[in-house]
């Protein structure tokens, strides 16, 4: 099993829960249709990396919040990539086929390191720069579905254990990882830096 860390400890998660189209301009930016209800769809353990792979297909970054469950509640917070093969979830999208092959292969996602949840999760916010440029800034106050209403919503109808995660959505920004590039991102709550990590694309 793959595993995350939490407060310097080593947590497996049994899956990761993904919400998409929860920002309103990421939407724009694929020309994507604006749901009616919450769009989720799950990535398994196995799609767990440590590292960011450019995988020399054609894969995008999405850069989201992430939070950490413990008794059914958010109990850490955290950055997380949901990288995405572009293309072929497009052609899969076009004939009205599920993601997973552009959404859940190996290596498919990668997380900062998880630390405590502060109190209020609506105050929390992040941004990845690559290459010491801003390209994604993501707010809770941008969300479509809020943490709170995703965790409600979800809980009716899965269970969650602990240490899985949830994706809670990528803002506009999104785009092609190319080996070589120098990620980094800062996760701030009421604008104070909780956390910062970096990467570097291999």
């Amino acid at each position: 099993m793959n595993s995350v860390t939490f407060n310097e400890q080593s947590i497996q998660p049994s899956k990761i829960i993904c919400i998409g189209r929860n920002y309103v301009e990421h939407i724009q930016e694929l020309g994507n249709e604006t749901p009616d209800e919450m769009v989720v769809f799950l990535k398994p353990n196995s799609a767990i990396s440590a590292d960011l792979h450019s995988e020399g297909d054609q894969v995008h970054y999405e850069t989201e919040l992430c939070f950490l469950i413990e008794n059914n509640q958010f109990k850490g917070v955290g950055i997380g990539f949901d990288l995405t093969k572009r293309d072929l979830q497009s052609k899969l999208k076009s004939k009205g086929l599920p993601w997973e092959r552009a959404k859940a292969f190996d290596r498919s996602v990668v997380f900062s390191q998880f630390v405590e949840l502060p109190n209020g999760v609506e105050s929390m916010s992040f941004h990845l720069k690559i290459n010491d440029q801003i390209i994604q800034v993501g707010d809770v106050d941008l969300m479509m579905y809020k943490p709170s209403q995703i965790l409600s919503e979800v809980s009716q109808f899965m269970s969650l254990s602990d240490g899985d995660i949830i994706m809670t959505g990528t803002p506009k920004g999104v785009g092609l990882l190319k080996q070589g590039d120098h990620f980094s991102a800062d996760l701030l709550h009421h604008g104070q830096k909780l956390l910062s990590q970096a990467w570097l694309v291999k």
